[in-house]
């Protein structure tokens, strides 16, 4: 019985300690949300369709949401609380299934995803200068120097902007005013799509452990929750 009794609280001391670090986890995602809300308010999403889906809002959202599962999870272990347990317990099955969902998707639905991507992503080069759009313009010029690339596929969908043989200055191979007026073999030839897809899939590796490590976390917090039930 003792044996049994000693197990148990180690358990919950494991289970909080998990439930702890998804808090922390949470806080530090919403901190970092909060961060480039503030300092890099410019800075917005190249979508046209989906103006609000920024890096600082996604943050902020999943922080939070992260947040309250540990919060959840740390009361329950406390007050060894079935019904808090057991909500945690759903809601990290959720978000499990949720990812598993996404994942299988992407790679199903990939070439459908690419087709919407660029169609979605060239509609949004008219707002480009616009009033109202400075995140949209900051985060294509950022994008374009950063990346040494010109448009979407190519520079020439630019000219359907402009109407005229002209691209941004930050597709200038060596930026200066009005240097976007010159000829093309002062712009970058590189198509910012499959740059920053390349970009993506070459950074894969890190997001694959990160992913692999989180869903590792995600089971054992279940098989805890189980041994935390039969206690």
């Amino acid at each position: 019985a003792w044996f049994h009794i000693w197990g148990c609280l180690d358990t919950i001391t494991e289970f909080l300690c998990f439930s702890l670090f998804f808090q922390l986890g949470g806080c530090g995602i919403l901190g970092v949300g909060i961060w480039l809300a503030v300092t890099q308010g410019n800075f917005a999403t190249l979508s046209s369709s989906f103006p609000s889906l920024s890096a600082a809002n996604l943050l902020i959202v999943t922080g939070t949401f992260v947040m309250i599962i540990g919060f959840v999870g740390c009361i329950g272990a406390i007050k060894e609380n079935k019904c808090l347990l057991l909500s945690f317990f759903i809601m990290l099955l959720i978000i499990f299934l949720l990812e598993l969902t996404v994942v299988i998707l992407f790679f199903v639905y990939t070439d459908k995803i690419d087709k919407y991507a660029q169609r979605d992503l060239k509609k949004g080069l008219h707002l480009y200068g616009t009033d109202g759009n400075i995140g949209l313009t900051n985060a294509w010029s950022i994008i374009q120097t950063d990346f040494r690339c010109c448009g979407v596929s190519n520079y020439t969908d630019w000219f359907e902007v402009y109407n005229t043989t002209r691209v941004p200055d930050s597709c200038c191979l060596e930026f200066s005013e009005n240097c976007g007026l010159h000829s093309p073999g002062t712009w970058w030839k590189a198509p910012c799509y499959e740059t920053v897809k390349v970009w993506l899939q070459e950074n894969l590796l890190a997001v694959g452990i990160f992913g692999l490590c989180t869903a590792m976390v995600q089971v054992q917090l279940n098989i805890n929750f189980q041994i935390l039930t039969n206690c």
